[in-house]
């Protein structure tokens, strides 16, 4: 009798940033990167940027197929819906399922749309006091 083993998917989380000029901009980020990085050892969890600092998210996604990834999540960092995440992120992510099909793209809701994280942000406010 032979066994048959299934293979996990090689997953990755890309989290999504606007991006800025100033390198120093992205440390928050970078940290949110490591904290997410210690919780899901097994997953490859990057970070892109939509505007002036690399990676961006079709250099990202290209490497990660490469690499032999097959589903990717992606998580925009932001708190709003902005135009980048309303008309700028789902077409892109359109455009690049359909050139790199080895790899399933999900895009997840903005940050800024879990309760959690708007109630930690609530907390940290009422800590200014």
């Amino acid at each position: 009798m032979t066994k048959t083993f299934i293979s996990k998917p090689k997953q990755a989380l890309i989290l999504i940033g606007h991006g800025a000029r100033d390198s120093d901009w992205a440390e928050p980020f970078r940290r949110v990167q490591a904290m997410v990085r210690q919780r899901l050892p097994d997953v490859a969890v990057e970070l892109a940027f939509l505007e002036f600092m690399p990676p961006d998210l079709p250099t990202l996604v290209l490497q990660l197929a490469q690499q032999g990834y097959t589903e990717a999540t992606v998580v925009p960092l932001f708190l709003g819906h902005s135009g980048h995440v309303l008309r700028d992120i789902p077409p892109m992510l359109e455009r690049l399922q359909q050139q790199t099909p080895v790899i399933s793209l999900r895009l997840a809701k903005t940050v800024g749309d879990n309760a959690e994280v708007l109630e930690a942000m609530a907390a940290y406010c009422v800590t200014t006091l």
